[in-house]
């Protein structure tokens, strides 16, 4: 495959990305700093972040998760293993996406604005590995680690909402199912991406028990 087309999908990608995020994590963040978390977690989408750019950039970024299966393509095409967490990631990101969306989940901008700026980088730096231009002090491991981050506050974010749905007057929009789903899927996300940091980046004699003693090759998270 040719390498110059693989890395102008990933700089597409991270292009995309990086205005998304420009178009979202702001609003997040001004959220953030003037809401209460229980308003953040909880404020129906129509009255905050649902609209304007930022409702156009939230909408755009449902529509792309089917074009991130491409991906896979590139993975199979190069011959190269396609291992649980790729394909597994990708498919229940796409479903929860959309049920999020359908739904109106208050907690939507959340993972939208953490999950366009992990691309942003992530899709950069696969893009410069194509090119075989990757400068030697970028790591990968704060690629990493940045992934894990996000499923951490994922999970966070889930169990503030479901706190407050459950335990405060007023309403919470955002469903129990998608509360539940959230959770147990980032929850499953930060346990293969942990288990994948460790393979991939621990050093073999800071290993512990059976079946992490074998490095693997450098595979194509997303």
């Amino acid at each position: 495959m040719n390498r110059n087309f693989l890395a102008a999908w990933n700089l597409l990608l991270s292009t995309f990305s990086f205005i998304g995020m420009a178009r979202t994590m702001p609003h997040l963040i001004h959220n953030l700093f003037n809401m209460t978390l229980q308003q953040n977690v909880c404020q129906e989408a129509a009255d905050d972040w649902g609209s304007f750019s930022t409702g156009l950039w939230v909408q755009l970024f449902i529509y792309s998760k089917p074009f991130e299966l491409i991906d896979t393509y590139f993975i199979v095409a190069r011959k190269r293993p396609l291992i649980f967490l790729h394909w597994y990631h990708h498919v229940t990101v796409l479903l929860f996406c959309w049920h999020s969306y359908a739904f109106e989940a208050a907690t939507g901008l959340f993972f939208v604005a953490m999950n366009y700026s992990v691309h942003a980088i992530m899709y950069g730096y696969y893009c410069l590995m194509a090119l075989r231009m990757k400068p030697k002090w970028i790591n990968p491991v704060y690629i990493t680690m940045a992934q894990i981050t996000q499923m951490i506050v994922g999970i966070s974010v889930c169990l503030a909402s479901y706190y407050y749905k459950k335990n405060h007057t007023g309403t919470c929009s955002v469903t129990d199912d998608n509360l539940i789903a959230g959770a147990v899927m980032y929850g499953s996300y930060a346990f293969l991406f942990i288990k994948f940091a460790l393979d991939r980046f621990l050093p073999k004699s800071m290993r512990f028990g059976t079946g992490m003693e074998k490095t693997p090759k450098a595979k194509k998270i997303e």
